[in-house]
């Protein structure tokens, strides 16, 4: 027998219970999906990005550049 799980899903900003039905999923209002606007504006949020070296990143960009230094 299999069952249906209900998930606990809450707003990611106050943490109250939100269903995936509301209107304003997946924050529990308005108020909270304009501070969580709010936040990735003001650079609060960022994605991260793989770091590179530089000097890797400049040698593999252009191989032509390459053979001529040598």
């Amino acid at each position: 027998m299999r069952r249906n799980r209900a998930l606990k899903l809450r707003c990611p900003i106050c943490k109250k219970p939100v269903k995936s039905n509301d209107t304003e999923f997946p924050f529990c209002s308005e108020r909270c999906r304009t501070i969580d606007l709010g936040k990735w504006a003001s650079g609060e949020y960022v994605i991260s990005s793989p770091m590179t070296d530089a000097e890797e990143s400049i040698g593999d960009s252009n191989p032509e550049d390459r053979e001529g230094k040598q």
